[in-house]
């Protein structure tokens, strides 16, 4: 979810101009759902993802690589779009792009991606009951968590949103309470 700021300027116009021509051409549920499984088998397929990035590979072969392993298996104006991406030098930004692209569908239909940084995972019911309640509090129709599994946290988690940090981990409470030590120790 967090690009370097630079990165996403420059991905941003890319997704918006897809967004714009799926919701045009009435196919954004077929680019969406591409995008999400691109996003997933990119994060799987590490190798792949350096390939592609590489400046020393050159446009016809990664143009190869990507027909071989995704023509059939997404949409033809996904697929059309992943070209475009390479011929202009621009796969590397690929995973900000799904990521732009995806904040703009969810904002369109009013779902809010936030991060979730825990000590262990979450079982069904905690991350069912944290749903709901994020839900009230937001106002969204639907919540994507991105759960993050941190054991440096010690206990208990951390939610991000695009404006609120809330921390109810006990790494942080033990900061503050040394903190509040050494201003109180202090003579």
């Amino acid at each position: 979810m967090s690009a370097s700021p630079l990165t996403a300027r420059i991905a941003a116009p890319y997704a918006r101009a897809l967004f714009d021509f799926s919701v045009e051409k009435n196919i954004m549920h077929q680019i969406t759902a591409d995008f999400q499984n691109l996003d997933i088998f990119f994060s799987e397929t590490s190798e792949l993802t350096e390939y592609l990035n590489s400046p020393v590979v050159s446009e016809e072969a990664k143009r190869e690589v990507l027909t071989k392993t995704l023509k059939s298996q997404i949409n033809t104006e996904t697929f059309k779009f992943l070209m475009v991406l390479v011929e202009r030098n621009r796969i590397n930004l690929l995973s900000s792009i799904i990521n732009s692209y995806l904040e703009l569908v969810y904002e369109t239909a009013s779902i809010k991606m936030i991060e979730v940084s825990t000590a262990s995972a979450f079982t069904n019911l905690q991350k069912n009951t944290l749903i709901q309640k994020l839900k009230e509090l937001t106002n969204a129709r639907e919540i994507r968590l991105v759960i993050t599994v941190d054991a440096t946290l010690i206990g208990g988690f951390l939610i991000k949103t695009e404006s609120k940090v809330i921390d109810f981990t006990i790494k942080n409470q033990l900061q503050q309470l040394a903190k509040h030590l050494d201003t109180v120790l202090e003579i």
